[in-house]
Protein backbone atom coordinates (compact mmCIF):
# COMPACT_ATOMS: atom_id res chain seq x y z
CA UNK A 1 0.00 0.00 0.00
CA UNK A 2 1.44 3.55 -1.23
CA UNK A 3 0.11 6.56 0.56
CA UNK A 4 0.10 10.04 -1.26
CA UNK A 5 0.89 12.08 1.69
CA UNK A 6 1.55 15.20 -0.17
CA UNK A 7 1.04 17.37 3.06
CA UNK A 8 3.49 15.05 5.30
CA UNK A 9 6.08 14.77 2.40
CA UNK A 10 6.17 18.96 2.24
CA UNK A 11 6.21 20.10 5.59
CA UNK A 12 9.30 16.81 6.08
CA UNK A 13 11.13 18.47 3.35
CA UNK A 14 11.01 21.91 5.02
CA UNK A 15 11.40 20.85 8.82
CA UNK A 16 14.24 18.56 7.51
CA UNK A 17 16.68 21.30 7.18
CA UNK A 18 15.60 23.13 10.40
CA UNK A 19 16.22 20.15 11.72
CA UNK A 20 19.91 19.71 10.35
CA UNK A 21 20.72 23.23 10.73
CA UNK A 22 19.40 22.85 14.74
CA UNK A 23 22.21 19.67 14.64
CA UNK A 24 24.99 21.30 12.80
CA UNK A 25 24.67 24.45 15.78
CA UNK A 26 24.57 21.68 18.63
CA UNK A 27 27.45 19.82 17.35
CA UNK A 28 29.83 22.74 17.44
CA UNK A 29 28.21 23.94 20.57
CA UNK A 30 29.47 21.05 22.46
CA UNK A 31 32.34 21.83 23.25
CA UNK A 32 31.73 24.85 25.68
CA UNK A 33 28.05 24.38 25.91
CA UNK A 34 25.64 21.32 26.44
CA UNK A 35 25.61 19.80 22.88
CA UNK A 36 28.57 18.21 20.77
CA UNK A 37 28.67 14.66 18.55
CA UNK A 38 26.28 12.70 20.34
CA UNK A 39 23.54 14.85 20.62
CA UNK A 40 24.71 16.73 16.86
CA UNK A 41 24.11 12.79 15.45
CA UNK A 42 21.10 12.22 16.97
CA UNK A 43 19.33 15.48 15.63
CA UNK A 44 20.61 14.02 12.52
CA UNK A 45 18.95 10.82 12.67
CA UNK A 46 15.80 12.44 13.78
CA UNK A 47 15.62 14.32 10.70
CA UNK A 48 16.28 11.33 8.23
CA UNK A 49 13.87 9.39 10.63
CA UNK A 50 11.10 11.89 9.68
CA UNK A 51 12.22 11.55 5.96
CA UNK A 52 11.71 7.98 6.37
CA UNK A 53 8.25 8.49 7.91
CA UNK A 54 7.11 11.17 5.60
CA UNK A 55 8.50 8.66 2.16
CA UNK A 56 8.42 4.73 1.94
CA UNK A 57 12.33 3.42 2.56
CA UNK A 58 13.17 2.54 -1.01
CA UNK A 59 12.83 6.41 -1.41
CA UNK A 60 14.97 7.28 0.93
CA UNK A 61 17.55 4.52 0.23
CA UNK A 62 17.28 6.35 -3.87
CA UNK A 63 17.76 9.80 -2.32
CA UNK A 64 21.06 8.83 0.32
CA UNK A 65 22.39 5.68 -1.19
CA UNK A 66 24.88 5.33 1.97
CA UNK A 67 25.81 1.83 3.63
CA UNK A 68 24.90 3.45 7.39
CA UNK A 69 27.19 0.27 8.63
CA UNK A 70 29.96 1.87 6.95
CA UNK A 71 29.76 5.27 8.71
CA UNK A 72 29.37 3.69 11.79
CA UNK A 73 33.15 1.87 11.04
CA UNK A 74 34.58 5.36 10.08
CA UNK A 75 33.21 6.89 13.18
CA UNK A 76 35.06 4.31 14.80
CA UNK A 77 37.97 4.75 12.98
CA UNK A 78 37.93 8.71 13.50
CA UNK A 79 37.52 8.54 17.25
CA UNK A 80 39.54 6.21 18.04
CA UNK A 81 42.24 7.44 15.79
CA UNK A 82 41.76 10.46 17.76
CA UNK A 83 42.63 8.86 20.48
CA UNK A 84 45.75 7.11 19.54
CA UNK A 85 47.16 10.13 18.13
CA UNK A 86 47.80 11.31 21.44
CA UNK A 87 50.18 8.58 21.78
CA UNK A 88 52.35 10.21 18.98
CA UNK A 89 52.96 13.17 20.94
CA UNK A 90 54.23 11.29 24.16
CA UNK A 91 50.71 11.78 25.65
CA UNK A 92 47.55 9.65 27.37
CA UNK A 93 44.73 8.37 25.08
CA UNK A 94 41.77 10.96 24.20
CA UNK A 95 44.74 13.80 25.51
CA UNK A 96 43.41 17.05 23.86
CA UNK A 97 44.72 20.21 22.82
CA UNK A 98 43.28 23.17 21.23
CA UNK A 99 44.69 26.49 19.45
CA UNK A 100 43.41 29.50 17.52
CA UNK A 101 43.39 30.02 14.31
CA UNK A 102 41.93 32.82 11.60
CA UNK A 103 39.71 31.76 8.72
CA UNK A 104 38.89 35.01 6.59
CA UNK A 105 34.85 35.14 6.65
CA UNK A 106 34.81 34.19 10.60
CA UNK A 107 37.40 35.92 12.06
CA UNK A 108 39.64 33.91 14.53
CA UNK A 109 38.18 30.53 15.98
CA UNK A 110 39.68 27.84 18.89
CA UNK A 111 39.84 25.14 17.23
CA UNK A 112 40.33 21.63 19.57
CA UNK A 113 41.09 18.12 18.63
CA UNK A 114 38.60 17.19 20.91
CA UNK A 115 36.24 18.35 18.05
CA UNK A 116 37.70 15.51 15.32
CA UNK A 117 36.83 13.32 18.46
CA UNK A 118 32.87 14.44 18.09
CA UNK A 119 32.86 14.07 14.41
CA UNK A 120 33.93 10.50 14.89
CA UNK A 121 31.28 10.11 18.00
CA UNK A 122 28.56 12.31 15.57
CA UNK A 123 29.11 9.49 12.54
CA UNK A 124 28.80 6.26 14.92
CA UNK A 125 25.60 7.71 16.67
CA UNK A 126 23.79 8.49 13.21
CA UNK A 127 25.21 5.14 11.15
CA UNK A 128 23.90 3.06 14.33
CA UNK A 129 20.61 4.75 15.21
CA UNK A 130 20.04 4.59 11.52
CA UNK A 131 21.09 1.04 10.95
CA UNK A 132 18.40 -0.08 13.47
CA UNK A 133 15.62 2.13 12.35
CA UNK A 134 16.41 0.44 8.41
CA UNK A 135 16.59 -2.59 9.86
CA UNK A 136 12.98 -2.47 11.75
CA UNK A 137 11.30 -1.08 8.74
CA UNK A 138 12.54 -3.71 6.17
CA UNK A 139 11.32 -6.39 8.45
CA UNK A 140 7.86 -7.40 7.23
Amino acid sequence: MKSNDVILQTVANIVLFIILMFSVFLFFNGHHEPGGGFIGGLMTSSALVLLLLAYDLETVKRILPVDFKLVTAAGLLVAVGTGMGSFFFGAPFLSQTYDYFHFPVLGELELATALIFDVGVYLVVVGITLTIIQTIGEDR
